[in-house]
């Protein structure tokens, strides 16, 4: 496992193990924006292990529906906060989908994006009650934090939270830092090549809480202008390892070890262990 991927974005036949050589800790599988045909076909030849969230229930059943087709995609279930008013009076009609979901995610706040003051607190009461059934169920959440880091790290902590990956993390070194502090983990995605505060943020993860991303596909359209496919955990990889004065072999050594903590410890997870043998 000792090489950089070969240009293009394809791996050479030299980097054999472990078996699974790449993890996506927050990509959107269930969008039709995308080619389903591309998508899993390069999962499944790169062997891309894909923690997928949902935005809502009926992309948690099409995200459901896709990890039948393949092993390694992840189906997690959340509601993300742009969604949140939709179902905050409502949140117990939410339960069945929460049992089904293996972990839960994407959920969070949202005080960026969101400029309409009014729907923090449904954001606010939706988060709640996800972080409530996260511990209730001992589940592993995907959180979503962007310009309400500080509110969505004293949140965690309220609930007792420390089994978490941060989505994206943008905000304050500080807030960071307190939330290094608590043992969260923070998947850094394909914005990492672009911003000079995103490379400082993850310069500063210790390597036992660095995860990869690549919010695919709205993500690497905000960045690029273009719909993003999983293909593109390379660049971040290779940016990753160019950044933090490393290899590449070294930096997915790293994520791969530790997906693999979250995995096997976590009994809803341990289904999707077998992809880990070895790490």
């Amino acid at each position: 496992m000792g090489r950089r991927p070969a240009v293009g974005g394809r791996l050479s036949p030299e980097w054999e193990e472990p078996s699974c050589i790449w993890t996506l800790t927050h990509t959107y599988t269930c969008t039709r924006t995308l080619s389903l045909g591309r998508l899993l076909g390069t999962i499944e030849q790169e062997h891309i292990l894909t923690l997928s969230v949902s935005l809502d229930v009926a992309s948690f059943i099409r995200t459901e529906h896709i990890s039948a087709e393949s092993t390694l995609v992840v189906p997690s279930f959340g509601v993300h906060p742009w969604e949140a008013p939709k179902v905050a009076g409502s949140v117990d009609d939410l339960q069945a989908a929460v049992e089904r979901s293996p972990m839960i995610g994407e959920i969070g706040l949202d005080h960026r994006f969101v400029t309409d003051e009014s729907q923090y607190e449904a954001q606010r009461v939706v988060f709640e009650w996800f972080l409530a059934k996260a511990v209730e169920q001992e589940k592993l959440v995907s959180v979503h934090c962007v310009g309400a880091e500080l509110e969505t790290a004293g949140l965690l902590a309220d609930y007792g939270l420390t089994r978490g990956i941060i989505h994206w993390y943008s905000g304050p070194i500080d807030v960071l830092h307190q939330m290094i502090d608590s043992g969260l983990m923070f998947s850094v995605g394909v914005e990492v090549p672009h911003s000079d505060h995103i490379r400082s943020l993850a310069r500063a993860i210790p390597a036992n809480q660095l995860l990869t991303e690549t919010d695919n596909p709205g993500g690497p359209r905000e960045i690029t202008g273009q719909s993003g496919y999983p293909e593109l955990i390379i660049e971040v990889v290779d940016e990753l390892a160019r950044i933090r004065d490393t290899t590449t072999h070294e930096i997915a050594a790293t994520v791969l070890s530790n997906i693999s903590k979250l995995i096997t410890q976590d009994k809803y997870l341990q289904p999707w262990g077998s992809h880990l043998d070895g790490a």
